[in-house]
């Protein structure tokens, strides 16, 4: 679930704090977020004020590193994305000991660094400037006023957050065992991306006979790309127990199909790329559920007050390791419809720079008290994942038998990674998710025949061998 094509930046301008109040004070009200998210807000700058006098960034530390995926985890996520690679920000104060923890996938540029320099953490209240660093100020809002980050959206709506686990398309028999040992770890819910390249139904008779009952799987469809009838396919799926809901299903201008589908799936449909930002398809009740990936904070929150006052539930899916959990955690505790089951990726990682790692209990995670986001950090955990150089996993070749014995062989890049789940971006040849096909990863063995093979797909695009 890593940035790909699809993940497309806001576009909306940057506001200034006030402007950004008086806006959201106006725009939210009927949602019932602004009632109490700005007074709560200023309250606790004045508490800031009142025990440490005023509060100024003085430094930023920024620092990339690479986390180890679980063992368990490795060889699938390494094939699709090779090692992944994170940014941690240190903000310092002027203050002695007062530091706050952010995190992002890539670097922030300098002038965005510079955005915060001398400025107060208070004046970055609905920050729509950066999320990873917007994090960090927010942690030191919260514990420069002795509160949980939480208390400076609002009221707590919910003391224990659902969360949801994540993993990528594969063979059945991996499938399945990524349910068992998320189950384990107190999971309820996990998501992937459908891939053409293995049968959907194969993967859900493999992990229906592993899951405990009430386990669910979110089926992130990525807008299609396959020649398949797709609500015949969810109806396919939905006859399996384990079936939970599908994310993007159609192409995401298409709001009549949306509208269509949700008459008559009986699972929710959730979107996630909203060409309007979820708001028209909001007036327009095109899915069950909203998903917000990656927004900044400011438009997370306005966007907050409009589900509340629509009544739907979504959530946010921000990628990161325990700063981002548990940031989102607050953020999910605090509005009012954050009611579905997030995913950040963490827990496919083994190692971080907070001391604090904890799994959710019957799938949810209980919001920390602790004032700021309840994490400390671990600098030397730090400093080793800063130094640690995993290998880049090269190309290899994707091996896909049919039934009938036809054999298709394709080139995967683990820099190219959407190829795995939408394969017709290189207008290659149709496919289908319940094809009856099964799939092997064939990588580099030195042998001849690979390197033949190799060069062949790359001349040819796809390689395919009659029986």
């Amino acid at each position: 679930m890593t940035t790909s094509l699809f993940d497309f930046p806001s576009r909306e301008p940057v506001i200034d704090r006030r402007k950004f109040l008086v806006k959201s004070a106006g725009g939210l009200a009927a949602g019932g977020l602004a009632s109490h998210s700005w007074p709560a807000a200023l309250a606790a700058e004045e508490k800031a004020n009142a025990i440490h006098g005023p509060i100024s960034i003085t430094d930023i530390e920024v620092h990339e590193i690479t986390l180890e995926y679980h063992d368990y985890l490795a060889y699938q996520l390494n094939h699709y994305y090779g090692p992944n690679r994170r940014t941690v920000y240190i903000v310092h104060t002027n203050k002695e000991g007062l530091i706050g923890l952010g995190e992002s996938n890539g670097r922030a540029t300098p002038d965005t660094i510079n955005h915060y320099i001398g400025t107060n953490p208070f004046e970055h209240i609905g920050d729509e400037t950066s999320l990873g660093l917007g994090t960090a100020m927010y942690d030191l809002m919260g514990k420069a006023a002795g509160v949980p980050v939480y208390k400076l959206f609002g009221q707590r709506f919910r003391r224990w957050v659902p969360v949801g686990s994540w993993t990528v398309s594969c063979a059945p028999r991996l499938m399945a065992e990524t349910v068992q040992r998320y189950a384990a770890r107190g999971f309820t819910w996990m998501k992937f991306h459908l891939s053409p390249f293995e049968n959907v139904l194969d993967q859900l008779d493999a992990m229906q006979k592993v899951a405990p009952k009430g386990f669910k799987i979110l089926f992130d469809i990525t807008m299609g790309g396959t020649n398949d009838h797709t609500p015949k396919l969810l109806d396919d799926i939905g006859k399996f127990p384990i079936a939970g809901a599908f994310e993007d299903p159609f192409f995401e201008r298409d709001l009549d199909a949306y509208v269509e589908l949700r008459a008559r799936s009986p699972l929710p449909i959730f979107l996630h790329h909203s060409p309007l930002s979820a708001t028209f398809e909001v007036l327009r009740r095109a899915a069950d559920g909203y998903i917000l990936g990656h927004s900044n904070l400011g438009r997370t929150m306005r966007r907050a007050g409009l589900f509340a006052a629509a009544n739907l539930p979504f959530m946010c899916q921000n990628v990161g390791g325990q700063i981002t959990r548990s940031m989102t955690t607050h953020m999910q505790a605090a509005f009012k419809t954050g009611t579905l089951s997030f995913h950040a990726d963490t827990e496919t990682w083994k190692s971080d720079v907070v001391n604090e790692w904890v799994d959710p209990t019957n799938g949810l995670l209980r919001v920390s008290e602790t004032p700021g986001l309840g994490v400390t950090l671990n600098r030397s955990e730090l400093e080793r994942l800063a130094r640690l150089e995993l290998p880049e996993h090269p190309k290899w070749i994707i091996k896909t038998r049919y039934d009938n014995g036809t054999l298709m062989y394709n080139i995967a890049d683990p820099k190219e990674s959407i190829f795995m789940v939408r394969p017709d971006g290189r207008r290659l040849l149709p496919m289908s998710y319940a094809a009856p096909l099964k799939t092997d990863w064939w990588d580099d063995d030195g042998s001849a025949e690979y390197k033949e093979m190799f060069q062949r797909i790359e001349r040819d695009g796809v390689v395919m061998v009659k029986p």
